[in-house]
């Protein structure tokens, strides 16, 4: 009876899990990590975020929500720049971007000024101020009016992405994770809108409300064409 060969040696020595294990390892604690980090960024108070807390206590939920996925296609688009390269293009060219923050900068304050001007009749005629298509339209001209959105896709992301793998692919998921996180954060901005508004139902509240949202966005615009980056 012919005996089989012998089984090949095992290697114990090396210590080395195999590649794909530690790809697969890596990947996950770079996911860990930029989840809170990512939300930390989409949770923060910035313009969009207090237009739908504005209009959450105004409008109510289902308005301010659908109001606020106006930002959606905005960063879409712009983190589409950012996979393309066109980001890392534009945060080196000092006069786009200057264009660019110029531009938004006024149209920050211009919306500010807005809801100063317009405070009381806002906090009046809410049946005008809730059509659907001016809500979505004002949120998606503040989001992609912002460079620095670009300039935080351009330097936030690559802080996540694994050399060995390819980083486009990386990069559209953590843009689409990047988008998913955002819509939770305008469903906790809204409610937050609402559970003020139902606590607060003054026309007068209303009016310093829309005031706040003003001086946050004219704060926002001027900061933006004062800052060097």
């Amino acid at each position: 009876m012919r005996s089989s060969p012998p089984p090949d040696p095992v290697d114990y020595g090396s210590g080395e899990a195999p590649k794909g294990t530690t790809v697969s390892r890596n990947t996950m604690i770079a996911w860990s990590i930029f989840i809170p980090a990512c939300f930390a960024l989409n949770c923060a108070p910035g313009p969009n975020n207090m237009l739908a807390f504005s209009n959450g206590a105004r409008l109510g939920f289902l308005p301010a929500l659908l109001g606020g996925f106006g930002r959606m296609p905005a960063f879409a688009l712009l983190i589409l720049v950012t996979i393309v390269g066109l980001g890392a293009v534009l945060a080196t060219s000092a006069m786009a971007f200057t264009i660019i923050k110029i531009a938004g900068a006024i149209y920050l304050i211009y919306v500010g000024v807005q809801f100063w001007r317009k405070a009381k009749a806002m906090a009046e005629a809410q049946s005008k101020e809730s059509a659907l298509k001016a809500l979505m339209r004002r949120d998606f001209l503040i989001a992609i009016s912002n460079p620095k959105a670009i300039a935080v896709f351009t330097a936030f992301f690559p802080q996540f992405i694994d050399a060995s793998a390819p980083a486009w692919s990386q990069l559209a998921a953590m843009g689409g994770a990047f988008l998913l996180l955002e819509v939770l954060a305008v469903l906790l901005y809204v409610l937050a809108g609402v559970l003020l508004g139902r606590a607060l139902k003054s026309g007068r509240i209303f009016a310093h409300l829309n005031r706040l949202v003003g001086s946050v966005l004219i704060a926002s615009g001027v900061s933006m064409a004062l800052s060097r980056h």
